[in-house]
């Protein structure tokens, strides 16, 4: 066997050329560090070493150590893949065992850094003065979205807390104080029964950027059975008819509830039929199944459009006066868009429209609908790209005029429906936009009285950073301490300034980071997500500051009770954070149920990115 001293062995001298470049790279962290020791010392004292750590880190990561790493690996030696939660430990060990191998003495300058262990330990630390201890058995957290119904369903609460929920998460997006307190007292109740606790963690609505109002479609309702494949009948159609002058609902589930004169629907019987001329001129029959005072049931067969002043006749009554169906409500209103259409986004606060076309098909007028924060228009330019309703609908800014934007639509499928309240993203634009609105200013003194996290919606600077936590400490009350601030990365702009952001969230002695991956992905785009939340999960464990892995996490066991195999998947991947987000759903108990059993498996295997 050769020494790796020997003298025909090259190694040596690959060992010396690997050492000069590591101590350049070594001492361009060192360097950072200095520079910036007025910015290590605003940070709050439990914080300061790991703000080093992320110093370090990013400095490590200016430097393309591809061509490094190679090499190393050949010699048997980290090739600094995994050492985010210890940099400079990492890199001072590596140079240490290169100088071994040629054969030289060193010894690193300076303050011994945070070593190995102590990097995991004060990232679990930070973890536990987040989000309270960990489960026995699971390191991992899990936060549930509560939905309204918890607000009066105490034993919802109860068994989300007993299946292995760790943190409550109320959106400050829906509902109002009162509903929030209530939530919150089921929590406290239950945490009495279970001898379980959970942190409450209030999500500020933040400036959220949507679609304005859609004009109204037409009155029409639309009755249709249920049919095979082969077109037969499996379930009538069922109809409510109701006293135009005192409408009664449906006592039971309904395919249509009509408003029809009372003195008409006192003649009804059961066994009558009732025929009609629907909005497309054809002839149909109902037949009448049961009347009582609040109204009559009647069923159909064959599918019918009814409008209002659609007549109705009693089969086979001659003094029969008729009478005509009252007021329906409209269809919901949709632009319908193709690629290549024209959308005109503008700041008017009017219902939009569909576009307007000549009898060629020529487009007269273009699509047109507003936005729910007509100023950012002003922060749109030409070339930016703009997405509808979480990417599903795709364009480009062809030109900016006075109080719109026309936007040419590059993505829509064979025919998408744009509608009201949708979510607009422009990645590419420099938005003026502060995280922190009128609204949620004014909830914030209940989320300062309440909440033991607070999470920042669309952060997007350290300044937004910054005015949270002032507003945060004059909310203050005596002996007991301000949420902590976890940030939501959820915009191309959050995530390039997530390093400043953490600086200035590491001011306090806790903070996290949530990775809201449904905006996130629509505003850096879908291919490059699994980069983009790998990146977050980096900096932040070089930050040591905790994570939530969070949107769409078992979505479909939350609302349909049956999980994908990407989503069992995803939920195993989430193991990497220190929290793990389920959104409401009605199955989201059993969620929690899975997502506790994936969780306490994938410990067994996992830490981090190192395989165990």
């Amino acid at each position: 066997m050769v020494s790796l001293s020997a003298p025909n062995s090259s190694r040596p001298t690959d060992a010396e050329s690997l050492i000069a470049r590591l101590l350049a790279v070594r001492a361009d962290m060192v360097r950072q560090t200095e520079a910036d020791e007025a910015l290590l010392a605003s940070l709050h004292p439990d914080q300061r070493e790991s703000g080093r750590n992320l110093l370090h880190y990013l400095a490590l990561r200016r430097h393309d150590l591809r061509s490094l790493q190679g090499p190393l690996a050949r010699l048997g030696l980290s090739s600094l893949g995994r050492a985010e939660a210890h940099v400079l430990a990492s890199v001072d060990a590596v140079i240490a065992v290169l100088h071994r191998l040629a054969g030289l003495a060193w010894e690193p300058e300076g303050p011994a850094p945070l070593g190995f262990k102590a990097g995991r330990r004060r990232l679990a630390a930070h973890a536990e003065a987040l989000f309270g201890p960990p489960p026995p058995g699971r390191t991992t957290r899990i936060l549930v979205t509560m939905p309204t119904a918890a607000a009066g369903d105490d034993p919802l609460v109860r068994d989300l807390l007993d299946r292995g929920m760790d943190c409550m998460r109320i959106n400050g997006a829906h509902d109002d104080a009162g509903s929030w307190a209530r939530t919150i007292r089921h929590l406290r109740r239950a945490e009495e029964a279970t001898g379980r606790t959970a942190r409450v963690l209030m999500d500020l609505a933040g400036p959220k950027l949507r679609t304005g109002p859609v004009a109204p479609g037409e009155r029409v309702v639309r009755v249709r059975p249920v049919r095979d494949a082969r077109g037969r009948v499996l379930r009538s159609a069922r109809v409510w008819l109701t006293p135009a002058e005192a409408p009664a609902p449906p006592p039971a589930p309904a395919d249509a509830a009509l408003p029809v004169p009372g003195a008409w629907l006192a003649r009804l019987a059961a066994g009558d039929r009732v025929r009609l001329v629907d909005a497309r001129g054809s002839r149909r029959t109902w037949d009448v199944e049961s009347v009582d005072e609040r109204g009559a049931w009647a069923t159909a067969d064959k599918t019918a459009y009814v409008v209002p002043g659609t007549p109705l006749r009693l089969k086979g009554s001659e003094g029969d006066p008729g009478a005509a169906v009252g007021d329906v409500p409209a269809r919901e209103g949709v632009l319908p868009l193709r690629s290549g259409d024209l959308l005109a986004l503008t700041r008017s606060t009017a219902p939009g429209h569909p576009a307007e076309t000549d009898a060629e098909g020529a487009t007269l007028r273009p699509a047109t609908v507003g936005c729910t924060l007509p100023d950012v228009l002003g922060d749109v330019g030409a070339g930016e790209r703009v997405w509808f309703d979480d990417g599903t609908i795709g364009g480009v800014v062809e030109a900016v005029e006075a109080g719109r934007v026309l936007v040419r639509i590059t993505q829509a499928g064979d025919r998408a429906k744009l509608r009201a309240d949708k979510g607009i993203n422009l990645p590419d634009s420099a938005l003026r936009v502060t995280a922190l609105t009128e609204k949620d200013l004014r909830d914030l003194p209940f989320v300062a009285a309440h909440a033991d996290l607070v999470a920042l919606s669309f952060a997007n600077t350290a300044e937004d950073v910054r005015l949270l936590h002032e507003h945060l400490a004059a909310l203050a009350a005596p002996g007991r301490p301000s949420p902590a601030v976890v940030l939501k990365v959820e915009t191309k702009r959050g995530f390039e300034n997530l390093p400043a952001m953490l600086f200035e969230a590491m001011r306090a002695p806790a903070c996290g980071v949530m990775i809201a991956r449904g905006d996130l992905a629509v505003e850096c785009g879908f291919e490059r997500m699994a980069e983009v939340q790998e990146e977050i999960l980096w900096v932040c464990e070089a930050a040591h500051v905790p994570v939530v892995w969070a949107t769409q996490v078992l979505e479909g066991l939350a609302k349909n009770g049956f999980p994908s195999r990407a989503e069992i998947t995803d939920a195993a991947m989430g193991h990497r954070a220190e929290c793990v987000m389920l959104n409401k759903g009605p199955h989201v108990v059993e969620a929690v149920r899975v997502l506790d059993d994936i969780l306490r498996r994938m410990q067994g295997h996992h830490a981090k990115k190192s395989s165990m």
